[in-house]
């Protein structure tokens, strides 16, 4: 029996018993409410997210800003478009920590600037504005600039003043990213080759375990093997958002099965869901701030993205049980949610919220 085909028999009856009490409209509204919160936490003079939140308030802030662009896409508001148009102008100035990247999100590890071209890329789709994709594609180039020639035969390296670490995340960013890009962009052959160089490479570095879940990332040594590192959600999540991408890019249906087969793995680790519910292998909020937080709305997004390419649509019913479930245990009366989905109701900060509203958009509104 597979492992997709064991979490049917086990917790699909679970599923359906708990499923199917939020209508649409329902799961609309409390998707507005929970976007609604999560502005709460937004800085005008900043143009950050819980910018209090130091360790991670960068980089969560250009996932809360991809969210924030995606759900006005799907559902038509532009309520908080000008906070959306603010951020950009606030923080695409140089870092502080990082000058020499020049500005534009060009950050000091490859991933950070990864999240924010993808929020760029969805600011061009939302608004038209030729300047966010021309913002992308610097990005990207940056990107570019650090796929590593000398070892592990190719790559993006993570830790850019080391030169260091082949992880998991940049590498799918950068698949992502890429084939977007060329989604975007009529008759373009250079994303397409990187993308599908980037997943080539990908496919065979031999992070994807023979459990078809991804871990962190490759060894520092000259083996560049499997390094057996954390299998973190949003490493499952965001190679399906790639292979979605490459596969609407393409035409080929066959990243898709690749998708379903991580995706379904991912829905039947012990690991990484806990009676139905998607948990994160760290056990507390504690011990997963300040990253950790976000990490479940980012892998509950890129599946909607991969269950709504599908024509069977086999995540929808984890999806809206994993919202119906946060919303009765997870939340408080002014629709800020906490780290825990199956409860109790923890402390929230943006990677609680936009890992939230991330949950909600894919359950309610990709179809």
């Amino acid at each position: 029996m597979s492992s997709f085909s064991w979490w049917i028999t086990c917790c699909l009856p679970f599923l359906s018993a708990v499923s199917g009490t939020v209508t649409r409209r329902d799961g609309l509204d409390n998707t507005r409410a929970a976007v609604d919160a999560m502005m709460m936490l937004y800085d005008e003079t900043t143009g950050l997210w819980d910018p209090n939140n130091t360790g991670s308030s960068w980089w969560q802030s250009g996932v809360a800003l991809w969210v924030l662009a995606d759900y006005m896409l799907q559902s038509g508001s532009r309520d908080y478009l000008a906070q959306a148009k603010n951020t950009v102008e606030l923080q695409r100035a140089p870092l502080n920590w990082w000058p020499e990247g020049g500005g534009d999100f060009r950050a000091d590890s490859t991933d950070d600037t990864g999240w924010w071209a993808l929020a760029m890329a969805s600011m061009y789709e939302l608004t038209g504005d030729e300047e966010y994709l021309d913002i992308a594609r610097e990005d990207e180039a940056y990107m570019f600039n650090y796929w590593n020639t000398t070892t592990c035969g190719g790559g993006l390296i993570w830790n850019i003043p080391n030169g260091t670490y082949h992880n998991a995340i940049s590498n799918e960013l950068y698949l992502e990213l890429t084939a977007k890009l060329h989604n975007l962009i009529p008759g373009d052959t250079l994303y397409l080759t990187r993308s599908l160089r980037e997943w080539a490479w990908f496919n065979n570095s031999g992070m994807i375990n023979g459990e078809h879940l991804v871990n962190d990332g490759l060894t520092d040594d000259a083996t560049c093997a499997n390094n057996g590192d954390t299998t973190w959600t949003y490493n499952q999540g965001v190679i399906l958002g790639g292979l979605v991408e490459l596969s609407k890019a393409t035409g080929d249906a066959t990243y898709l099965d690749t998708a379903r087969q991580i995706a379904s793995a991912a829905i039947a680790s012990t690991a990484l869901v806990q009676d139905g519910v998607l948990s994160e292998p760290c056990a507390s909020e504690e011990e997963c701030e300040p990253n950790g937080t976000a990490f479940k709305g980012i892998f509950s997004r890129e599946l909607g993205k991969l269950d709504a390419a599908l024509d069977d649509h086999p995540y929808k019913l984890f999806l809206t049980s994993n919202a119906e479930t946060a919303y009765v245990h997870a939340r408080n009366a002014s629709d800020f949610y906490g780290f825990l989905w199956q409860g109790p109701l923890d402390n929230v900060t943006i990677g609680t919220q936009e890992a939230a509203v991330g949950l909600l958009l894919a359950a309610y509104l990709l179809v």
